[in-house]
């Protein structure tokens, strides 16, 4: 069988003006994450990843520390593998989101001070915009992202070899997509382990032709064995 690792981005620049750039946090989580790698002998055959500047960075910080001295496979871009439009589903929302809490825009404004206010405001747009009964014209809806990521993941496993070790990296939601796909769980319940899932985790897909399942989650030895508990970040 082969194996997919999805790895999610390392942490961005969440509350700047502009989040798509890895922090200097996030830089040393991928890095920890490619020593990690590289002490377990695990090469990857082939590495794609979504476009976003955070997730290419990722994965360029993470090859940079794989088997020194070795050639590291490209990284190929695949737009399937970005995440959804948070800020675009948040504007869509708006006006729903003010009716049960009429500071959410003072919230949203100073979201790196008010973190847990912000994922409370989060996580209610996010489910309503999940669960397909309130669709917003212009917007993409949830099953049409979710349509997107089984295009690539069907482009992937079209192209694997049987034993291949492919890595993708990526992001929370189109991991919590697969995640839908694969063990069959409703949107609300995929997002409730999307709130789990720490920067550059690991979560491991085995594979044989088109036939695709889970076999670990959000896995992050990597950075618990370096005892520093600020490097467990979930944004």
């Amino acid at each position: 069988m082969g194996s997919i690792y999805l790895i999610r981005h390392g942490q961005a620049s969440f509350g700047a003006e502009n989040y798509d750039v890895l922090s200097p946090l996030g830089i040393q989580q991928a890095s920890a994450l490619g020593e990690y790698l590289d002490r377990l002998g695990i090469r990857f055959d082939r590495c794609i990843s979504g476009d976003l500047n955070r997730q290419r960075d990722t994965a360029s910080a993470t090859l940079q520390r794989m088997g020194a001295g070795e050639q590291q496979p490209a990284i190929e871009t695949d737009p399937a593998f970005n995440e959804f439009h948070a800020d675009e589903v948040i504007r869509a929302h708006m006006d729903d989101l003010l009716a049960v809490e009429p500071e959410a825009i003072q919230i949203l404004a100073n979201a790196a001070s008010h973190r847990a206010e912000f994922q409370r405001l989060f996580q209610y747009v996010i489910y309503r915009w999940a669960s397909g009964e309130h669709e917003k014209q212009g917007l993409q809806s949830w099953q049409s992202f979710v349509d997107r990521v089984r295009a690539g993941l069907q482009r992937v496993l079209a192209q694997a070899g049987k034993k291949d070790h492919i890595a993708i990296f990526t992001s929370g939601g189109t991991i919590t997509a697969l995640l839908q796909l694969i063990i069959g769980v409703p949107p609300i319940k995929a997002f409730e382990l999307n709130w789990q899932i720490v920067n550059t985790s690991l979560s491991r897909l085995k594979f044989r032709d088109q036939d695709v399942a889970l076999a670990s989650f959000n896995s992050h030895v990597h950075l618990e064995l370096l005892k520093n508990p600020e490097l467990v970040t979930y944004r």
